[in-house]
C-alpha cells in the first residue's frame, strides 16, 4: 500500500512541477547576493526593482497581489532573504528562492522549490514529516493549508468506494464558527455549506482530494486531501487582508447561481457597518430595507413590508428567539446591538420548510459566539448612545462567552424640540448574554439571553414603556458524521404598558403582553452528497394578555378593565429535502403540517349563521373551561425550489411557498408601533393563509464580480385583517365586529446589479411592487369600494436604492446611501373641525410628529 502512495504522490511532483505547498515562509539558499536600499514610504513593487536589479535575482509575482501600502527600510550589505524579510515585516506577503536565483512572491501559500525528502527514500516518514498529517477520526485537527494531509480512520474499509470527512470551519482568531462557508473538492462536482454551527460532511471518494474553502471575508483555504478512510477535519481561516487593487466583499462569488433557495439576502456585519444611517449607528433593520423587495411606509419605524406582506407578516429571529419589536427610541435604531451581531439572513422567496408561522419573510439574526482564544472588548460612545462589550473563554478553545450593553443619553436631543415637547424625555437600553459550551466533539450547548427596553413620555403626563425579553437554549448532538440534532428551547415575550398619573382623579396604568414558550428538535441527515434531509417537529404555547386597564392611587375615578387571556397551542412536523438531481438540476422540497388549537378558559361570541359579525348580533356567548380545546385550524404548508444551472456564470430558478399565520396584529398605522396589540386566532377570526409563486434569473460577469438579477414573484393573501371606519382595537370584548378579513393579491419585480470587488462597491436595486385587497364577504358587515380591489395601505409600488462605497485607503473609504420611493395611497382631508377651540390640523400620532420634528432640526 506504502509503495502504491509513493507513486501517487511521484506523479503528483511530477506533472505539477512545483509544489504549492510545504516549505517555510522565508525559505533561503546558501551564499545569498548581498543588497542595500534605503525607502522612505516606497511603494512594493519599486523595492522589489531595486532588489532584482542589485542581486541579479529573477523575481517572479502577480502585481496583483502587491500590498498597497508604503514601506519605510534602511539597510546595507545583508543577504537577500534578510532584507525580504525586512520588507514583507507589515505585510501577507510569502517568498521563496530556488537554487537557479529564482525568487518567487505570492499572497496566498509559498511556492515549494524542492521535493521533500521521502521522495527519494521509498516513502519512509510521511506521516510524521512536517508535509504530511493523518487526521483520525477522533482527534481533530487544526488545518495548515501548506500540509497534504491523510483522512483516515482506525479500521479501514477497503472495499468502500466512498468515506465521509465532516468537521467545522471556524475563525482562526477567535475560534468562532464560519456559518455559510463554501467547500468544494475540485474537479469532482462535490460541494456544500457550513451549517449555523460551522459543521459540514462531505463524501470523498477514496483517492487525492483537493479541498477549496471560502467564506466572506476570508482567505481562501485550498489543501491536498488524500482519503483512506472517515475522518474529522477542522479547518481554521484567516481574515483577509483587502489591498486596495482587489476589494473583496464576498468570497463566495459562485453562490448566487449555484443556491436553490431565490429571494434570499445575506448579509454579513462587515457589509452592515458600510451602509450610512442617520447617526452613524449600524441598524440591520435599515440596511434591510435597502435589499430588492423589502420595504417601509413608517419614516419612524422599522416595520418591513416584504413582497407586499403587512409588518405582522415577518418573523424576527434573534438566535431563533422570536422578537416581537425590533425597533428602539421612536423606531430610529434597531433592538440588535451591531457588536453582537455576526450576520442575517432574509428569506423571502424559498422558506425553509423548519420555519412557519408568518406569512412574507423569515428574518434569521445570528450572533457571534465569542472569543475562544482569549479576552477582549471594545466600547463607543456615539452621538446618542453608548455601549461595552466583553467576550472571552471559559476554557479556552472549549466554551466562550459574550456580555454586551447599550444604553442612550439622548434626553439633550429632545431639548432642540419646539416648547410644546421641550421637556420630552426618552431612553432605552439592551443587554445580551451569550455562552457556548463544547463538553466534547459530539456535544455543545448555546445558551442565549436578550433583554431590551424603552421609556419615553413626549412633554405630558403619560409614560409609555415596552420591553423585550428571550431566553432559549440549544444543544447539539452529533449522532455520527452523516447525522445530528439540535433541540431548542425558550421563552419570548414582549409586554408595553402606558402610565397616566399626571391627574390624580384620571390615574392609570394600561399593560398588554404577548409570550410564547417553545420546544424545537431539528434533526439533519446527510445520504450523500447530492442527497440530504432534515425534519423535525415544532411545539409552541402562545399566551396573551389583551389589556389590563386600572385605577393608579386612592384618588383614581377610572373604572378599570380586565381583558380575558388567551392561550393557544401551535405545533408542527416538517420534512425538507435537498437532492441534487443532475450538475445542473438542483431541488429543494419541502413539507410541513401545522396543527393549532385555542384554548380556553375564554368567553366566545355567538352570532347566528349567515350574518354579518356585529355587536347587535351578537346571541350569547359559550364559555370553556381551562385548556379546553376551543377550535382548531389545521393545513399543509409546501416549500419547493428549483435551479437549474444554463452555464456556469447563468442560472434561472422557481420556487412555491405556502404559509399558515395563526396570530395577528392589530394596529391603527401602516408601520409597526411600540402600543400595537396582538391577537390569536379564534372561532371568530380565522387563520391568515398566503401561497407565492416567484423565478428569477441570475447572471454573472466581469469574472463573477458583478451580479446581476431579476426575480418575479405573485402572491395570494387570504383573511388578512383591515379596519372598519371607527372601529375600536383596545380593550374591545368582541373585535370580531370591528374588523374585516380581506383577500388580498401581492405581485412585483425586483431588479439588482451588485458589484462585489474593486475600489467601488456596493449595489443599485429597484422594486415595482403592488398589494391589492379586496373586502366583499358580506359577513363582514361592510364592502369596501364596491367589493372591487384597492391599494393596501402599505402598498407602495416604486421604489429605489443606491449603496455605494469607494475605498481610498486602508483607513478611508466613503459611503453613501440613496433611496427613492413613491405610489403609497394617501386619503385627504375632506373637512376640518375645531375642539376646544383650536383647529385640529394633524392626524398623526405624538411618535411621528416628534419624529418629523427631530429630523428637521437635524437637516435644517
Amino acid at each position: 500500500m506504502r509503495k502504491t502512495y509513493q507513486l501517487l504522490f511521484k506523479r503528483i511532483y511530477l506533472v505539477t512541477g512545483i509544489l504549492l505547498m510545504v516549505a517555510t515562509s522565508k525559505s533561503q539558499v546558501a551564499k545569498l547576493p548581498a543588497v542595500s536600499a534605503t525607502y522612505t514610504e516606497t511603494d512594493i513593487h519599486t523595492f522589489l526593482q531595486s532588489l532584482e536589479k542589485q542581486s541579479q535575482y529573477r523575481f517572479y509575482y502577480n502585481s496583483a497581489e502587491l500590498d498597497t501600502s508604503k514601506i519605510t527600510v534602511a539597510f546595507s550589505n545583508i543577504p537577500l532573504n534578510e532584507a525580504l524579510n525586512m520588507g514583507f515585516k507589515n505585510t501577507r506577503l510569502l517568498y521563496s528562492i530556488d537554487k537557479r536565483g529564482y525568487v518567487y512572491i505570492t499572497g496566498k501559500q509559498v511556492v515549494q522549490t524542492t521535493l521533500p525528502d521521502w521522495f527519494y527514500n521509498g516513502g519512509s516518514g510521511i506521516p510524521n514529516s512536517d508535509s504530511f498529517a493523518i487526521i483520525d477520526s477522533l482527534k481533530p485537527a487544526t488545518i495548515d493549508p501548506e500540509k497534504i494531509y491523510f483522512v483516515e480512520a482506525g479500521n479501514k474499509d477497503t472495499a468502500t468506494a466512498n468515506f465521509v470527512v465532516h468537521g467545522y470551519v471556524r475563525d482562526l482568531r477567535n475560534g468562532e464558527p464560519m456559518v455559510g462557508a463554501s467547500l468544494n473538492i475540485e474537479g469532482r462536482n462535490i460541494n456544500t455549506i457550513t451549517d449555523r454551527f460551522g459543521f459540514f460532511t462531505l463524501m470523498l471518494p477514496k483517492d487525492t482530494n483537493v479541498l477549496n474553502v471560502q467564506n466572506i471575508g476570508m482567505d481562501d483555504v485550498r489543501m491536498k486531501l488524500v482519503v483512506r478512510g472517515n475522518g474529522l477535519l477542522n479547518v481554521s481561516m484567516q481574515t483577509r487582508t483587502i489591498t486596495l487593487k482587489s476589494v473583496v466583499v464576498s468570497a463566495q462569488k459562485m453562490n448566487n447561481l449555484r443556491t436553490e433557495q431565490l429571494g434570499v439576502q445575506k448579509l454579513d456585519i462587515k457589509t452592515i457597518k458600510q451602509v450610512p444611517v442617520v447617526f452613524g449607528e449600524a441598524d440591520i433593520m435599515r440596511v434591510l430595507l435597502t435589499t430588492p423587495g423589502v420595504k417601509t411606509v413608517g419614516e419612524a419605524s422599522t416595520g418591513l413590508n416584504v413582497r407586499g406582506g403587512a409588518a405582522d407578516q415577518n418573523l424576527i429571529l434573534f438566535n431563533e428567539a422570536n422578537v416581537y419589536n425590533p425597533s428602539h427610541f421612536f423606531g430610529m435604531f434597531s433592538a440588535f446591538n451591531p457588536e453582537v451581531v455576526k450576520d442575517v439572513e432574509l428569506f423571502k422567496g424559498s422558506i425553509p420548510a423548519r420555519y412557519g408561522g408568518r406569512l412574507s419573510s423569515v428574518v434569521n439574526i445570528n450572533s457571534r459566539e465569542g472569543n475562544k482564544k482569549k479576552f477582549e472588548g471594545s466600547a463607543g460612545i456615539g452621538l446618542l448612545t453608548s455601549r461595552l462589550q466583553l467576550e472571552g473563554p471559559l476554557a479556552k478553545d472549549k466554551s466562550s462567552y459574550i456580555l454586551a450593553g447599550r444604553t442612550t443619553y439622548a434626553d439633550w436631543l429632545l431639548t432642540q424640540l419646539p416648547q410644546e415637547y421641550k421637556n420630552s424625555k426618552a431612553s432605552f437600553y439592551d443587554i445580551n448574554a451569550i455562552i457556548n459550551h463544547e463538553f466534547n466533539d459530539r456535544n455543545s450547548i448555546h445558551l442565549n439571553a436578550y433583554l431590551s427596553s424603552d421609556r419615553f413620555n413626549l412633554n405630558t403626563d403619560t409614560f409609555f414603556h415596552y420591553k423585550n425579553q428571550n431566553l432559549s437554549l440549544k444543544w447539539k448532538h452529533t449522532f455520527n458524521p452523516r447525522f445530528y440534532s439540535v433541540i431548542t428551547g425558550g421563552h419570548d415575550r414582549y409586554d408595553y404598558r402606558i402610565d397616566g398619573e399626571g391627574d390624580p382623579v384620571n390615574a392609570y396604568t394600561l399593560a398588554f403582553s404577548i409570550a410564547q414558550t417553545y420546544f424545537r428538535p431539528h434533526f439533519s441527515y446527510t445520504i450523500n452528497n447530492k442527497h440530504s434531509l432534515e425534519f423535525g417537529f415544532n411545539a409552541t404555547l402562545h399566551k396573551l394578555n389583551s389589556g389590563n386597564y386600572q385605577p393608579v392611587g386612592n384618588a383614581s375615578l377610572v373604572s378599570g378593565v380586565i381583558m380575558p387571556a388567551e392561550q393557544a397551542f401551535e405545533t408542527a412536523i416538517y420534512l425538507g429535502d435537498n437532492f441534487k438531481v443532475t450538475p445542473g438540476l438542483m431541488l429543494d422540497a419541502g413539507l410541513r403540517y401545522s396543527l393549532y388549537g385555542y384554548l380556553g378558559p375564554y368567553s366566545i361570541n355567538n352570532y347566528p349563521a349567515g350574518v354579518s359579525r356585529s355587536v347587535e348580533n351578537i346571541t350569547g356567548t359559550s364559555d370553556y373551561t381551562r385548556n379546553k380545546v376551543i377550535n382548531t385550524y389545521q393545513g399543509p404548508e409546501i416549500r419547493i425550489g428549483l435551479r437549474q444551472l444554463i452555464t456556469s456564470t447563468f442560472s434561472i430558478k422557481a420556487g412555491y411557498n405556502s404559509l399558515r399565520q395563526y396570530i395577528h396584529m392589530l394596529s391603527n398605522t401602516a408601520a409597526m408601533a411600540p402600543t400595537d396589540i396582538w391577537k390569536l386566532s379564534d372561532p371568530n377570526i380565522r387563520p391568515q393563509f398566503g401561497d407565492q409563486l416567484s423565478v428569477g434569473f441570475y447572471k454573472n460577469v466581469a469574472s463573477n464580480t458583478i451580479e446581476l438579477s431579476v426575480e418575479g414573484y405573485y402572491k395570494r393573501v387570504k383573511n388578512y385583517l383591515d379596519f372598519k371606519s371607527g372601529a375600536v382595537l383596545l380593550l374591545n370584548p368582541h373585535i370580531e365586529t370591528d374588523v374585516l378579513e380581506t383577500m388580498g393579491k401581492a405581485y412585483g419585480a425586483e431588479f439588482l446589479i451588485k458589484k462585489t470587488a474593486g475600489k467601488l462597491n456596493g449595489w443599485v436595486s429597484y422594486t415595482y411592487s403592488r398589494i391589492l385587497l379586496k373586502a366583499d364577504d358580506p359577513l363582514n358587515g361592510e364592502i369596501i369600494n364596491n367589493g372591487n380591489y384597492y391599494p393596501a395601505n402599505y402598498d407602495k409600488p416604486h421604489d429605489f436604492t443606491f449603496i455605494g462605497n469607494y475605498k481610498v485607503s486602508h483607513r478611508l473609504s466613503f459611503s453613501v446611501n440613496t433611496t427613492y420611493s413613491t405610489g403609497r395611497p394617501i386619503t385627504l382631508p375632506v373637512g376640518r373641525f375645531y375642539y376646544d377651540g383650536e383647529r385640529e390640523r394633524y392626524m398623526l400620532t405624538e411618535m411621528h410628529i416628534v419624529y418629523l420634528i427631530i429630523s428637521e432640526r437635524i437637516f435644517q
